[in-house]
């Protein structure tokens, strides 16, 4: 059964050496954030999830979720019990307002929170997940009438949240939704149709289920524009304190899937259910945005977690398990065998992973500062940057970094061999978890559209430029320093080939994010080195061996990672070619 250990100190490195979080102490929220509490929040949240969340992972995926004839559904054993110690803690409410119940602490946090349970228990994970995002969307978008009415139940975990997008004829191209809406006297509306792929839809861990539903009203505009955004409750809240009637919503079944079994994966049905208008008519894409780009980001400390996850427990494998000796002789002569952590494919993998899984959680956490940022600061155009940065890199975190963690957790199942293929070294349910999390939110090759078609263009270029500009600075200020050059001069190459890609692309269009990525990650690598050689200088760090790693994972990731976006680079100017002139037919 494979085990997992929340990266505390990595997390802390981050946050205090790499990214200086005392820095954001202006903005509401962080000045919690101090050395006394930091440390204390992210144990209680790594014991939650290694000692009650990561022991139940095999349990709901072996289990399921159970559909009874009533619609109703149950949960795997141990999930309420784990929710309601989830809810306990208060980690529903981590960023959340404090007149609702919420703590306001950055979302800088909570999404290390969730890579931490992600890690443990994707599937249990999502219900909280999905709850949070719908909290989002009713804060920046519902009327005071119905925030009142929902978002306390939500931050106590009473209540929890969905978001339901796709229907089984539109799923990308949510402007074909046929679910329809129909305006009352009182001013609800009567909801009616169906929703596919409805994460968490229906369970028993609260005692009432918020649907954020996209529906078309009478007379709306085709097409996205004529979408509107839904408030439909499992139950109706009555005037009478605590009573709740149920409305006209079902589900109609459980998917069977390749995975997250844990996690009720519904078709839901509304039959002339009620609902409430969540802002203005028509205006349900803007609103419901809020609640996918909280998902995307999410995404990405997914992707994080199960790198994470996956690279423990191989690591631990490969140091354990014995077979051949190592090319340059034995090195543990008294063994019949040497463990294969000494043979260097079992090296390669692993260092592939870690040097990864550690730029990618620097990349999304330093992405998730600047959402703090565009959400709580006051200078406008602070503002306006972090906003242009979280829509640039968002879609290279959510596209490339699920790709890199399905990838990592692919590579850890055949470190185990043949034992990475059996159920009960839990390595193939990682494999299984981790592959829906690039189609997520929109398949990753609508991030690569996103990117490319919107993104980069967008207000004449104005956020790659300023990109481009911030990390290019950064590697101005260590010109001076001959021990970074290793680590500079590739990362500036891979920029310059970044560059050179999106004039290309400017010209004759193209889509692939991956070079994007490679050059932020290696900007990550970049920052965390210097942060590691500022440690270094200490008297009393002078050999820790855990920076020593950073600086020997960095290496491997500039000189055997990076040198890819030069392939890259060849295949954005080579374009459509080949693809494109086959017929149709002939496909």
């Amino acid at each position: 059964m494979p085990s997992y250990k929340a990266p505390i100190r990595e997390v802390l490195f981050l946050l205090n050496d790499v990214f200086e979080v005392e820095r954001y102490s202006n903005l509401p929220g962080f000045s919690e954030l101090t050395a006394d509490t930091l440390q204390p929040m992210l144990e209680e949240a790594g014991k939650l999830s290694e000692g009650v969340l990561a022991p139940l992972n095999r349990i709901g995926d072996v289990e399921g979720c159970n559909r009874h004839p009533d619609g109703s559904v149950t949960t795997p054993k141990g999930f309420q019990q784990a929710f309601q110690q989830y809810v306990a803690g208060g980690w529903m409410g981590v960023t959340a307002p404090e007149e609702f119940g919420g703590q306001a602490l950055p979302h800088a946090l909570n999404g290390i929170v969730m890579e931490f349970a992600f890690s443990a228990n994707h599937a249990f994970s999502m219900y909280s997940g999905l709850t949070q995002g719908a909290i989002s969307a009713l804060l920046s978008h519902a009327s005071p009438d119905l925030k009142t009415a929902y978002v306390p139940n939500l931050v106590a975990g009473k209540w929890t949240g969905t978001m339901h997008l796709t229907e089984a004829h539109a799923g990308t191209d949510v402007g074909l939704s046929y679910t329809r809406a129909q305006r009352q006297s009182d001013g609800s509306y009567r909801v009616s149709g169906s929703k596919i792929f409805i994460s968490a839809g229906e369970h028993d861990l609260a005692e009432n289920i918020i649907h954020l539903v996209l529906a078309r009203t009478e007379g709306a505009p085709k097409g996205t524009k004529g979408l509107s955004l839904f408030v439909v409750p499992k139950f109706l809240p009555s005037s009478k304190e605590g009573s709740l009637t149920p409305n006209r919503v079902t589900c109609g079944s459980i998917e069977k899937k390749m995975g997250i079994h844990g996690n009720c994966t519904c078709v839901m049905n509304f039959d002339d259910a009620t609902g409430w208008l969540v802002g203005a008519e028509n205006g349900g894409m803007p609103a419901m945005f809020t609640m996918m780009n909280h998902a995307r980001l999410e995404v990405g400390h997914m992707a994080t977690a199960f790198s994470e996850v996956a690279y423990q427990n191989a690591a631990a494998y490969a140091k354990e398990r014995l077979q051949g000796r190592s090319p340059s002789g034995p090195k543990f002569p008294d063994k019949p065998a040497d463990p294969i952590i000494v043979h260097p494919d079992i090296r390669r993998s692993l260092t592939t992973i870690r040097a990864f899984t550690e730029a990618s959680r620097a990349l999304t956490l330093s992405t998730a500062l600047r959402h703090d940022v565009a959400l709580r600061g006051k200078d406008a155009a602070a503002i306006q940057d972090a906003e242009d940065h979280l829509g640039l890199l968002t879609p290279v975190i959510k596209g490339f970094g699920s790709d890199r963690g399905f990838l990592s957790t692919v590579l850890a199942q055949q470190i185990y061999g043949g034992h990475g293929y059996i159920a009960e070294n839990g390595m193939e349910q990682f494999v299984r978890d981790c592959r829906v999390t690039q189609i997520y939110e929109g398949a990753n090759g609508i991030q690569a559209l996103d990117l490319v078609g919107r993104k980069l263009r967008m207000d004449g270029g104005r956020a790659v430029r300023a990109y481009f500009k911030e990390v290019d600075a950064f590697l101005n200020q260590c010109v001076e320093d001959p021990d970074m050059s290793p680590y500079v001069t590739p990362t500036r190459e891979a920029l310059r080939r970044l560059q050179d890609a999106t004039d290309w692309i400017g010209g004759h269009g193209a889509k692939d994010p991956e070079l994007a990525a490679y050059a932020a990650l290696a900007h990550m690598w970049c920052l965390m080195v210097a942060a590691a050689r500022r440690k270094l200088a200490e008297p009393d760090a002078a050999a820790d061996p855990y920076l020593q790693a950073k600086l020997a994972t960095g290496r491997f990731f500039v000189q055997r990672m990076l040198p890819e976006t030069e392939s890259r680079l060849a295949s954005i100017r080579v374009g459509s070619a080949g693809a494109a002139e086959i017929p149709v037919e002939l496909f």
